[in-house]
């Protein structure tokens, strides 16, 4: 499968990655990807970036090494309401939002209640992707989802890291196909995302890509082949 971009990474600013920005960028390159994210951590997250790292991305150029660069965040979903952890006034200077749950600063209720707060996440119109929603971190019913995510423009993510069998993330996988299935029958397109913390794992995601063909999903509903489509599903402009 051709794959052209990854927009889920994370250099040392995030506190517990391990590439500069300029090391993940020069990894692209080499691995011949045409687009990059660096999505650091919101604050939520311990260690990770404070609100002026985020201010401050303007000073970073948008191509290097021959890799266009979409500098963002990825943003914690806090509860069952869909509230996140950085305001709209921050988020609309960022090129690419991406929204997940993660445990350390997640407040669970019940699969429902889970449900209907990654729903309301996935419709707020800054939010673009939804990292890692099949990793087991909170209890999810997948099919109103799948449908918000179809409605709303929010790419799913099939997150290469969760499927690492060192990341015991023992639902991962049977919650990936699930999601896979349904994005299937309801022509909704996804996104892969490395989700990598160390520069070595720029562009890759085999394991991905694994499920993928095992769900028999088609390539054209796989958003990482083509820069400008992609670009022009989520609705965003290069610098």
């Amino acid at each position: 499968m051709k794959i052209e971009l990854d927009l889920h990474t994370h250099t040392i600013a995030s506190g517990h990655a391990f590439s500069t920005l300029q090391e993940m960028a020069m990894a692209a390159s080499t691995a011949g990807l045409k687009l990059l994210g660096i999505t650091e951590h919101s604050s939520g997250i311990p260690g990770s970036c404070e609100p002026i790292y985020f201010r401050n991305l303007h000073v970073v150029p948008r191509t290097m090494y021959g890799v266009r660069l979409l500098l963002g965040a990825e943003i914690n979903i806090l509860n069952t309401n869909g509230d996140i952890d950085m305001p709209a006034d921050m988020m609309k200077h960022l090129d690419v939002k991406i929204a997940g749950i993660h445990s350390l600063c997640y407040t669970p209720g019940t699969k429902e209640e889970n449900t209907a707060g990654m729903v309301k996440a996935i419709s707020n119109p800054y939010v673009n992707i939804i990292s890692h929603p099949g990793d087991g971190t909170a209890e999810l019913d997948f099919l109103p989802i799948v449908l918000a995510a179809g409605e709303h423009h929010t790419l799913l993510e099939i997150n290469n890291s969760s499927l690492n069998p060192a990341r015991h993330k023992d639902k991962a996988r049977s919650n990936n196909l699930e999601i896979l299935r349904l994005c299937k029958i309801h022509g909704v397109p996804v996104i892969l995302g490395s989700d990598a913390h160390i520069s070595f794992d720029v562009g890759h995601v085999e394991r991905a890509v694994e499920l993928v063909k095992e769900a028999d999903f088609p390539e054209e509903l796989v958003m990482n082949h083509d820069m400008n489509q992609l670009l022009n599903y989520l609705g965003i402009e290069l610098h």
